[in-house]
């Protein structure tokens, strides 16, 4: 499962393809809203992202006699998992901050380390970009932050039915599913 949206993906796929995309990108654009004030090349981006976000609605949300129980739910549920990743994404960004401060070191600063600009180093740090499973072991292994805190744990529902199914199958007692996590016994 995607930890969260990845701007570039969407301008480039130019389209919104369910209502976890269509979440995502509503918390995409208020980021940009933000952050374009202070880097205005990203106000053409977030144009085009206004633009994809409004098509998928107008697609999918425009007509009464589709909108039933079934795409309220699936919405409801949208909304809950964008909202979690959100708050993952900033509290990762509040654990590499407080990182910095410790060591005295500029978002800059970090940005050489990791080999990024200035502004691809914000767009990082506010979400609107994904770290690099490099970028983030670098991050882990500098700072020492768990890597629980910097990588989402998260199992998507299709995966943990499939799971599921493959443990029952299985007939493996030591290994069972509990709270979302696989655990082994």
């Amino acid at each position: 499962m995607k930890e969260q949206a990845d701007l570039k993906s969407i301008l480039k796929a130019g389209k919104l393809t369910n209502e976890l995309d269509l979440e995502r990108a509503s918390i995409l654009d208020n980021k940009l809203r933000l952050l374009a004030k202070d880097n205005p090349e990203l106000i053409e981006s977030r144009k085009r992202l206004r633009s994809i976000i409004k098509q998928y609605e107008k697609k999918n949300w425009s007509k009464e006699s589709a909108i039933d129980e079934q795409k309220i739910k699936e919405s409801d549920i949208a909304e809950f998992i964008a909202e979690q990743e959100r708050v993952f994404l900033e509290n990762r960004k509040n654990a590499i901050k407080e990182n910095l401060d410790k060591l005295k070191i500029t978002q800059q600063e970090l940005g050489k380390i990791l080999g990024h600009g200035k502004t691809y180093m914000s767009e990082l740090m506010n979400g609107v970009s994904p770290f690099s499973m490099r970028d983030l072991i670098i991050l882990h292994k500098l700072f020492g932050i768990k890597l629980e805190y910097l990588i989402p744990t998260i199992i998507s529902e299709k995966d943990r039915v499939r799971i599921r199914t493959s443990l029952n199958q299985l007939n493996k007692a030591e290994i069972r599913f509990e709270n979302e996590d696989l655990v082994f016994a």
